[in-house]
């Protein structure tokens, strides 16, 4: 074969591979002693275990780190002692007397499908022989009363594609900070804290964390700035923007309050190779336990600037 046209096969290749992101890989006995090793030893702050529900249900785009996730979770809680992990994928997760069981619920990369964006309907609608009137109804209650759930002093915990959960509710939106608008291929980026003091991304020491994923943008209620931001990234060192940016800086993981609970989002969760990387597992359970009023912290909104 010519060696150019070889060189340059190879280069579309690469691309493509690069542009779709970091390889799939099972779930083995090596992988999990591995996260067993880097997972924190002890829980930042010190307090009683918790309970926590893992929702990892999705009906729309599958995120194949959602079963690393789960894994990664369990081990976080069973290695400090600071939580009991349960992973659950049925919609009846979210009946009131159900959630009150639990400190904090954690949505893994649970992504509905289009255009409703609405994964309680999703669910209805594919496990059960409802009227769509039906439907709508029951899955505004689920959306209620995981809304109420936090308001009366229930953590909230969002991994990456899961802030899209009611993407068409303006309502969830404000509950979590705003809502998914798009974003490019994947690549690697250089997350930077926006204040390396704050208690929540101590963890990174300063140095920020470089990373593949997804850069993620927002909308809705992302304008309002009714949260206070951990993580950015910035615009002008990123490839593939589609729309036109008047903010160089773009959050990607925050923390906020919502009546009496606490919400935590990290749009890093993207690839399991990330996990590699011990100071994203404490961020990962300092975000737990703030979620549940362990971790104490400034969650003031920093609000439109």
């Amino acid at each position: 074969m010519n060696k150019t046209i070889y060189s340059w096969l190879t280069f579309l290749f690469v691309g493509t591979v690069f542009a779709q992101g970091l390889e799939e890989f099972p779930i083995t006995e090596q992988w999990l002693s591995k996260i067993e090793s880097l997972a924190p030893s002890a829980p930042r702050i010190p307090a009683e275990t918790k309970k926590i529900l893992v929702f990892s249900q999705h009906t729309g785009f599958y995120h194949w780190t959602i079963p690393h996730n789960d894994e990664m979770l369990k081990i976080l809680g069973r290695k400090s002692g600071a939580f009991e992990v349960i992973i659950a994928h049925d919609i009846d997760s979210f009946d009131k007397k159900n959630l009150k069981q639990y400190d904090a619920v954690i949505l893994n990369n649970s992504n509905p499908a289009g255009p409703k964006r609405d994964l309680f309907w999703d669910l209805l609608k594919k496990n059960t022989t409802l009227n769509d009137n039906t439907i709508a109804k029951m899955a505004a209650e689920y959306e209620k009363n995981l809304m109420d759930y936090v308001a009366k002093g229930g953590g909230l915990m969002i991994l990456h594609g899961a802030i899209t959960v009611q993407n068409n509710s303006k309502e969830f939106s404000r509950l979590v900070g705003g809502s998914f608008d798009y974003h490019p291929k994947q690549q690697e980026m250089h997350l930077k804290e926006v204040n390396p003091n704050h208690p929540m991304v101590q963890a990174f020491k300063g140095k920020g964390f470089t990373h593949v994923d997804e850069p993620y943008f927002f909308n809705n209620a992302y304008s309002d700035y009714n949260f206070r931001p951990l993580l950015y990234i910035e615009a002008d060192k990123l490839e593939g923007v589609k729309k036109e940016v008047t903010d160089n800086t773009i959050y990607v993981s925050w923390i906020k309050r919502h009546g009496k609970g606490r919400v935590f989002y990290s749009s890093p969760s993207h690839n399991a190779q990330s996990m590699n990387h011990p100071e994203l597992l404490q961020f990962f359970l300092d975000g737990m336990q703030y979620v549940v009023g362990d971790l104490k912290c400034d969650d003031s909104p920093i609000g439109k600037p």
